[in-house]
């Protein structure tokens, strides 16, 4: 046994564990060789083509989000360009309806004016013809109670109308030609 475990100390020492036999070597670089030579020729194409796809896509995909981000820009600006034509817009009618309203007051204030003036003309009128009638009544009245009072003093009868009227006319502008003497 001993025997054995020399040789197989010999043996060991000869090898060293860390370097494998050229022969292994040699058929590991070849099937490295053909492996290689295999994922390059099959893999390796596979590979550039999908990370190419993927850079266009990335790349199309900036440009699309620069060409969206640009048109979006211009639709902000025609929408504030749109909201300030409307202010503007509004600001104009709104200045309008305030012309239009103070027109239509001013409207509205001559028309009740002239309705004003009419309704004291119209008012002035009738209390003149109020006051003719009352005059005209309280003469009629007067008269009569002139002629009656004067056909009692008189003992006779004053019928005559017309020379009733007459003194009536007589006695009445004097007292009023008295009253404006006294004022």
């Amino acid at each position: 046994m001993t025997s054995a475990l020399v040789f197989l100390a010999a043996e060991s020492e000869k090898e060293n564990p860390l370097v494998p036999p050229w022969p292994e070597v040699v058929i590991g670089l070849i099937a490295f060789v053909i492996v290689f030579g295999f994922l390059a020729k099959k893999l390796l194409p596979t590979i550039n083509k999908v990370l190419e796809e993927r850079r266009e896509a990335i790349e199309g995909g900036i440009e699309k989000a620069e060409a969206a981000q640009t048109e979006a820009q211009s639709v902000l600006e025609q929408y504030k360009a749109q909201l300030a034509e409307a202010r503007h817009e509004a600001a104009r009618l709104r200045q309008e309806a305030q012309e239009q309203g103070a027109t239509l007051i001013a409207e509205m204030r001559a028309e009740g004016q002239r309705q004003r003036e009419e309704i004291i003309a119209a008012g002035h009128a009738q209390i003149e013809a109020d006051r003719k009638a009352a005059s005209s009544a309280l003469r009629q009245d007067v008269g009569k109670l002139a002629t009656d009072l004067a056909g009692k003093l008189v003992g006779e009868s004053l019928e005559d109308h017309a020379r009733q009227s007459r003194v009536i006319d007589r006695f009445l502008d004097e007292l009023e030609e008295k009253a404006e003497a006294a004022r």
